[in-house]
């Protein structure tokens, strides 16, 4: 008897989700029917959803055994107090490539000074500096989740002495791990770049505040790609404009799209990207979504359960 799955993420995801997720269902020897609407909840056994889809009442589902997000982040879906069933994050292949290829780039970018060369071309010979190896430059990734993990493997493969800091200890071969309040004023202190790839929670909020941003390097450069509310916009605002830091490359903002009128838009030591690092590949998270439904059916653990009590 096939399981009864809800695409709830609304009509745009399923038009690009709809040939992948038949397939890798398929593939994953599970028996669907992937419904689109809805007319008795108790009846469907697992929802795929976004934190802007269709349901805002989980309770009517009361034989659903996961809800498996479409997105890394949780923390607009975590509050809805009618979501009782498990819910699952999205870990996906694709997405966790296009952020280290971001960061990597960015990384690089910066490290190698390319800004003055590629907007420079005004007939001046200017080869009085050249950068460092990257031997010579740490790294700081705050977060060392999926992406923080991948990330900083990729630069420590290019030979930069990546640092690594999350709320709770890991050890993880090639980042010198640090965790808890004194690990972080340590990683701040030595950083000559900063990536940001921790969740949103209450905790996380503003984590770059003005007294953190005053721990770094000077001229160290800030790539944040995780989260808008991380970092204390004025605060960094004002820290740029005291040249204590040298760049900030923001993917991610309080408020998206971001304003046309916002001081990011036109500040000279501000890049701006349009949340464009790292986006849901249906392709592969269609596989993902499959093999959690399999192993629900199977009895096996779910991947990527969100620990309600940390919010991701």
């Amino acid at each position: 008897m096939p399981v009864n799955v809800y695409f709830a993420a609304g009509a745009a995801d399923w038009r690009d989700y709809e040939p992948h997720l038949a397939t890798a269902l398929a593939e994953a020897g599970v028996n669907a029917t992937v419904l689109r609407d809805v007319s008795y909840p108790a009846a469907v056994d697992y929802i795929v959803t976004a934190p802007n889809g269709e349901v805002t009442d989980f309770s009517p589902f009361t034989r659903c055994k996961l809800v498996q997000n479409l997105w890394a982040g949780v923390e607009r879906i975590t509050g809805n107090a009618t979501l009782t069933q498990p819910l699952a994050r999205m870990v996906d292949p694709g997405m966790t490539e296009s952020m280290v290829e971001w960061v990597v780039g960015h990384t690089l970018r910066h490290h190698l000074g390319m800004d003055a060369h590629i907007l420079g071309q005004d007939g001046i010979w200017r080869n009085g500096i050249t950068p460092p190896i990257a031997r010579e430059r740490p790294v700081a990734v705050l977060g060392l989740g999926e992406l923080g993990r991948a990330a900083g493997a990729a630069l420590a493969a290019l030979n930069f002495p990546v640092i690594g800091w999350s709320r709770s200890p890991k050890a993880i071969a090639g980042i010198e791990c640090h965790s808890g309040e004194d690990g972080l004023r340590a990683v701040l202190s030595r950083a000559e770049v900063v990536i940001l790839l921790m969740p949103f929670t209450p905790e996380t909020e503003n984590l770059l505040n003005a007294a953190r941003l005053a721990l770094l390097p000077q001229g160290a450069v800030i790539l944040n790609p995780g989260r808008g509310p991380l970092i204390d916009d004025a605060a960094l605002l004002v820290a740029l404009d005291a040249g204590r830091l040298g760049h900030a490359t923001l993917d991610v903002f309080r408020n998206e799209p971001l304003p046309p009128a916002h001081p990011f838009w036109s500040h000279p030591k501000i890049t701006v990207t349009p949340h464009i690092a790292a986006s849901t590949r249906p392709v592969t998270a269609a596989r993902v979504v499959a093999e959690n439904i399999r192993r629900g059916e199977a009895g096996a653990p779910f991947l990527h359960l969100v620990d309600r009590t940390r919010g991701y």
